[in-house]
């Protein structure tokens, strides 16, 4: 791996040497593990004039090859494990010659760029805007292997929740069950906090789990999603409690299911991303649901559960192959209730038969 971060720092440095800086501090703990792998809570990297230095607060763990940082960096423990990172990193630039360094703006607090001008005023500040979240976007095999191994520990755990009985437990028992089911089965935790929603609250989007009990005839929607050596997946289902489905649970079912076959087949290289919203949004606003529908189909995954590409109406730019997204189609009905399908796959060509799906577990209206 230590080749792959040094080629993902030097595409870096070729960004800011562009954009007239010899030096670059990322402070973003995504875009720090991107660059640097593993590093301390509050690490920053210092691409340097002369040397590239991952400035830490403690020391790394060094415990397994996937807790250590890339080994072809110097790394600089603070004396005293005091003080910011980020400022002795303004430091060490300055010492190596540098007069500019581009700092990661949309991160860096206001009082942390005072700071640095404070101890480094030769210093000319610039800005390296998501450069570096753009160079996450199109994910290598390594990426995606840490991302399938999460999808197949989320799929797991929910598998083994719908085999255990539901009616009288609450959504909250529910969640923290899922939780540990991730982490029984080698998740480094969840992704993002589980959400279990039951009868009203189904399908609502970014649910979080209440004291409300499963009862007979509810649908059930779960979105949840390991964590997988720094990677995040989604998976998100729904099912019906107890008895057969009720004629308007079908017909909502069918119909969001649809939606969501829609967008998936739509995951090809260079597909507009509004155009794979639009393909699972007309289905639902076709059927009278506008007014109901989520602001988002589906986004990036990767080192953080959202990232780029967003799957939106106004979304901007086209899908490159080994991108990963999900696909989240969902309607929810106020006091009924409502349907969310969920799913994590990789943009593939269709040479390569097309979209790889992550998530498994079966998309089939279930009656639990």
């Amino acid at each position: 791996m230590s080749e792959v971060y040094a080629i993902r720092r030097t595409r870096l440095r070729d960004c800011c040497t562009a954009a007239g800086s010899a030096a670059a501090l990322v402070s973003r703990p995504a875009n720090v593990r991107y660059l640097a792998g593993a590093a301390p809570d509050g690490a920053v990297l210092l691409l340097g004039r002369t040397e590239d230095v991952l400035v830490c607060a403690g020391p790394p763990d060094d415990r397994s090859p996937h807790t250590r940082p890339d080994e072809s960096l110097r790394i600089h423990v603070m004396p005293g494990l005091t003080g910011d990172p980020a400022i002795a990193a303004a430091s060490l630039a300055l010492a190596q010659g540098t007069d500019s360094l581009a700092v990661e703006e949309h991160h860096l607090t206001v009082t942390r760029h005072r700071e640095i001008r404070s101890v480094a005023p030769r210093l000319r500040l610039t800005g390296i805007a998501g450069a570096v979240e753009q160079l996450r976007v199109v994910k290598d095999e390594e990426e995606i292997s840490c991302l399938r191994i999460g999808a197949e520990i989320a799929d797991q755990a929910l598998g083994e929740l719908l085999e255990s009985i539901l009616v009288g437990r609450t959504e909250r028992h529910l969640a923290l069950e899922l939780e540990r089911r991730l982490v029984d089965h080698g998740a480094d935790g969840p992704a993002f906090p589980t959400s279990v929603a039951t009868g009203p609250n189904a399908g609502r989007p970014g649910h979080r789990p209440t004291d409300r009990r499963v009862e007979e005839g509810d649908f059930l929607s779960v979105c949840l999603g390991a964590t997988y050596r720094g990677y995040r997946c989604e998976i998100g289902r729904t099912f019906v409690i107890g008895t057969a489905p009720a004629g308007w649970q079908i017909e909502l079912y069918d119909l969001v299911f649809s939606a969501q076959r829609a967008g998936r087949e739509s995951l090809v290289p260079g597909a507009a991303c509004r155009d794979v919203d639009r393909a699972a949004r007309q289905v639902l606003d076709s059927a009278g649901y506008a007014e109901a529908l989520h602001a988002v189909t589906g986004h990036g995954v990767g080192l953080e559960i959202d990232e780029d590409p967003q799957l939106t109406p106004a979304a901007m730019g086209k899908l490159d192959a080994c991108v990963p997204v999900t696909v989240e189609p969902g309607v929810h009905l106020p006091g009924r209730g409502g349907v969310r399908i969920d799913d994590t796959l990789v943009v593939r060509p269709e040479a390569d038969g097309g979209p790889e799906l992550l998530t498994i577990t079966t998309k089939e209206l279930l009656a639990l």
